[in-house]
């Protein structure tokens, strides 16, 4: 009786002995985390710009997770206009500095599904700036975006 009382608190000790693993440090969140407002766009195709912003009754947003993104365009009249506005994509990003790589999955636009765009992001406070070239020869498209976000959270 004796043994096993001491062999039990000997595996007791033994137990409380062992170390807690140690907690994995966190990698610092992307600066991209969140969601983003689109407050400006322009499009460049052969030096002629245009402004692309969404109208006054429409708004845009980005979102952003560790290795995700996300965007959405809706018109502000919810959809009781005559041509209610709804888009949406998403896929995969990479950013690497200021290199931003995304590589589109999901579209309404199913043209544009499954395509690579690389682009490069500077950071100023809540704002962020997005500047590449959107190129897909089937669809005759071949412009720069210039895109200005506005970090809502």
């Amino acid at each position: 009786m004796r043994n096993t009382f001491l062999l039990s608190f000997c595996i007791l000790a033994i137990a409380g002995c062992t170390q807690k693993p140690a907690e994995t440090e966190k990698a610092p969140a992307s600066p991209l985390t969140g969601t983003w407002h689109l407050v400006s766009s322009k499009s460049i195709t052969k030096g002629d710009t245009a402004v692309t912003t969404p109208p006054q009754d429409q708004e845009m947003v980005k979102i952003f997770n560790g290795t995700d993104f996300a965007f959405f365009t809706h018109d502000l009249k919810n959809g009781k206009v005559d041509k209610p506005v709804f888009s949406a994509g998403s896929g995969i990003y990479t950013l690497q500095g200021n290199n931003y790589a995304e590589h589109l999955a999901y579209c309404n636009a199913r043209e544009w599904e499954n395509r690579d765009f690389k682009f490069t992001v500077e950071f100023k406070h809540d704002t962020l700036i997005q500047k590449g070239i959107e190129k897909i020869d089937s669809l005759k498209i071949d412009h720069e975006i210039i895109e200005t976000y506005v970090k809502l959270r």
